[in-house]
Order: structure tokens, then sequence, then C-alpha cells
């Protein structure tokens, strides 16, 4: 099944979309919170008329899981260029995801870079990095890493083998399988395809639920191979946060993120 197939939607009458939590896009048992929130990301550019994310926000209130789900739009503003677009997920009678998103017409935004003061962090390239695969006798790596193309810096895969770095960042790169293109929606999936940062800092911490995630979108346009880095740099209060950033193949910044996660050492 292709990306887009997992995050199709289908319209079911005014504001109201039927979708399906694709199998093995789960982490014990719960469906991948960056997948979900990609689903909303595509009803809501569906109710606009194929407008681009340019920055959404999802709160999540309850786990996802595979089967169907209900997608609901509420148009809260719609321009000559922009869009504004709340979004609700709902399974088994109950909201799993709340977003609300700013959604652009296609081609409108300007290629020019006017300031640019970060550059990608150095990684080996794809094919010298560690193809992460779902493990089949523990929870990590989940199944979600299966379903796309994830490559971890070989200076992260060791946490998975018990030998944390010691620093709460993971790097590595990400492509849809298959040659499958990417869109706006797969760069909202990518802010939570990785490991958490807490795997590699060495912390008693387990669980992290996603409880908040926000994507903004720079560049919808990317191909190829994504360069992905993660890093946190408070744990504390019983929460997490994570920035990411996401470069093309030619080093320009795609996307960012930043996630709030519950820490939990169960």
């Amino acid at each position: 099944m292709t990306f887009r197939e997992a995050t199709a939607v289908r319209s079911t009458g005014e504001d109201t979309w039927d979708t399906q939590f694709a199998e093995n896009w789960d982490i014990l048992g719960n469906t991948n919170g960056g997948y979900m929130l990609s689903i909303a990301s595509r009803a809501a550019s569906e109710a606009t008329g194929g407008r681009n994310p340019v920055t959404i926000t999802g709160h999540f209130t309850r786990p996802g899981h595979t089967g169907p789900a209900t997608a609901r739009t509420e148009l809260v503003r719609s321009g000559r260029r922009f869009s504004v677009v709340r979004t609700s997920l709902s399974q088994d009678g109950a909201v799993v995801l709340d977003t609300i998103g700013t959604f652009v017409e296609p081609g409108s935004g300007s290629p020019e870079i006017l300031l640019s003061d970060a550059k990608p962090s150095e990684l080996p390239p794809p094919e010298e990095c560690f193809l992460a695969v779902p493990a089949a006798d523990s929870p990590f790596p989940p199944p979600s890493v299966g379903q796309i193309e994830l490559r971890l810096d070989p200076r992260m895969a060791e946490f998975f083998n018990g030998k944390p770095m010691g620093e709460p960042v993971v790097l590595g790169w990400m492509r849809l399988k298959d040659d499958e293109p990417l869109d706006a929606h797969a760069l909202v999936m990518a802010s939570d395809a990785f490991p958490p940062t807490t795997f590699n800092a060495g912390l008693p911490v387990g669980w992290t639920p996603t409880l908040e995630l926000t994507v903004h979108i720079r560049f919808p346009d990317a191909s190829g191979w994504i360069r992905c880095e993660f890093r946190s740099r408070f744990v504390s209060g019983g929460f997490i946060e994570e920035d990411g950033l996401f470069w093309d193949e030619d080093d320009r910044l795609v996307a960012q993120s930043r996630q709030l996660a519950l820490v939990s050492n169960g």
C-alpha cells in the first residue's frame, strides 16, 4: 500500500470524510501520531480544493488503532491565498485528534530564501546508514518504520542494542518506499517517524505518547531523500519537547516540527 493510499480520505457528505488507519502504522498497538496528523492534513486539503498545509497543529486526545475512522472538517476562513481549517479524527464514536491548520494555494509561495541561519547536520550517505526494520520479537523498532524507508546515522542505531550515545538527538534519512513521490502530507508524517530522542539520551524513559505536534511546511515539493534531525533540550515536569528539522538533498530546509510528549518510565 502506498502512502497516498494509506492516508486516503473519501467524502461522505458535507465536511465529513471516511478514512482508514492502515495496518502496521502503529507503535505498541497505537496508531502513529504523525501518520494520523497526515490524514487530518489530507482531509483538510481536500476540503480546501487541494491547498497545501503551511502549518498544522494537532492535539491528541486518545490513542488510535487500526481500523475505520472519520474526519470532520470546518472551514474557518477561505481567502484568495490562504485557508484555515479545523479537522477532527474520530474512532468508535470518540475524537482521537483535533487539529487546526493554515493551507495555501499550490505554487503561490516564494522560492526565494532570504535568510538561512543553520545548516543540516553531517550524515553519512543513506546507503551507509542503518536501515530500520520492524523487530520480530520486541516492540522496537515498531511496525510503522517498515512502511517507509528510514535510515539512521550509524551512531544512533546502537540504542536499539542498549548502547545510547547519551545525547537527546536522533539523525537519519527518510523517503517513501518504491520511489513514491513525497508530498506535503508525507512531510507532516515525517515529523513523528523516528525514534524518540530520549532513547538515545540514556534516560530512564520508555513510553513517550504525543500530546501536541506542530509542523511547518516551507517547501512541499521536496523529492528523494529527506535528511531529518531531532533534538531535545528539556525533559522536566513529566514532559519532553522535541524539535525537528527536515532538509532535502540540496540542503534546503523543507519543514520544521515541534512535539510535546509525556514521558514515562513504564
